[in-house]
């Protein structure tokens, strides 16, 4: 049996890039809710009640996803997991991580792995199998984590993304490229000129390459781009420059971002940008505009996202989807 034809079920025979589009579309919003999980911020008394071993923790993170999901699937289309903070745990965490996706998937979330992956050649071929493919098992081929997308590193240049472009293509996932990440320091580098642009725009111009012929009939691409709400106008050049490719928008809220400062990554139906918000979310039950509001920890998180939802809409053309 080959690779391509394991039955991989009605969901896969249609395009990431219009999955995500269908599923903003479906829920009203583009919001993506990251699930970050800290021990240390965890619900009063919620760590407490798992062993004091790093299974228990494990068992902790993956009881909290599990919860988290349950809020946020009826509001939100997506949801992204940040694996360094599962990966800090070995492979107890490891194993709760694999068991969370699952779970949001049956949620019927659409999922992105954040991992930031990089590599070249048959290694970033193994790591887009990884989370985006499948692995030859006995004699037929078996998932290994099911994501629907992943973040990947493109500092390695066209060997480093192309293995992960043609994963993702074949099994209509998406690949998120860094293009201008939100962070302070994302100047030291990518606002380096050469050859009269700084190099985020050469990445981007790269991006547009690595895209090519990869369109979905919604009018977005499989390879995305990370932009950061918290360099408003590079977000507002980006999309003049990437029509057609998805933005994940990371910085809303605890980095700074506002609204405002993302709306230009939007294109005039509301679509285009994917807003993230980890903790001002997943741990807004520590804001005393919520922990003051809600005794129930969840009701604050929900009270969260329904915020988020509401201020993208004021303010961003976001609110377009409401009526469409």
């Amino acid at each position: 049996m080959s690779e391509e034809s394991v039955n991989r079920g009605e969901g896969w025979r249609v395009e990431f890039a219009d999955r995500v589009v269908q599923a903003v579309r479906r829920k009203g919003n583009p919001v993506v809710v990251g699930i970050d999980p800290r021990p240390e911020e965890l619900p009063p008394g919620f760590l407490e009640q798992f062993p004091e071993t790093r299974m228990g923790v494990a068992q902790a993170l993956e009881a909290f996803g599990r919860e988290i999901v349950d809020v946020v699937a009826p509001l939100a289309p997506l949801v992204k997991f940040q694996s360094a903070f599962y990966e800090a745990y070995g492979p107890e965490g490891l194993a709760a991580l694999h068991a969370t996706i699952e779970y949001a998937r049956s949620r019927e979330l659409l999922v992105i792995f954040d991992g930031k992956r990089n590599d070249i050649g048959s290694t970033a071929e193994a790591y887009a199998r990884a989370y985006l493919g499948k692995e030859p098992v006995g004699g037929s081929f078996e998932p290994s984590w099911q994501a629907d997308a992943m973040t990947i590193n493109p500092y390695l240049g066209s060997d480093g993304v192309a293995p992960f472009v043609k994963i993702a293509s074949r099994e209509r996932k998406g690949v998120i490229v860094l293009v201008r990440t939100s962070n302070a320091s994302a100047r030291e580098f990518q606002d380096l000129v050469c050859d009269g642009l700084p190099v985020y725009r050469h990445v981007a111009n790269r991006l547009k390459e690595w895209g090519k012929g990869k369109q979905g009939t919604e009018g977005y691409n499989l390879v995305g781009a990370v932009v950061g709400a918290t360099y408003p106008a590079e977000l507002a050049e980006l999309r003049a420059e990437l029509p057609g490719v998805m933005f994940l928008v990371p910085g809303y809220g605890t980095q700074g971002g506002t609204a405002e400062d993302i709306a230009a990554g939007f294109d005039p139906n509301g679509q285009g940008a994917l807003v993230n918000n980890s903790r001002g979310i997943t741990f807004a039950y520590n804001k005393a505009a919520y922990r003051d509001r809600f005794d129930d920890w969840r009701r604050a998180v929900e009270q969260a996202v329904v915020d988020m939802i509401d201020d993208l809409a004021a303010n961003t053309p976001a609110g377009r989807l409401r009526s469409s």
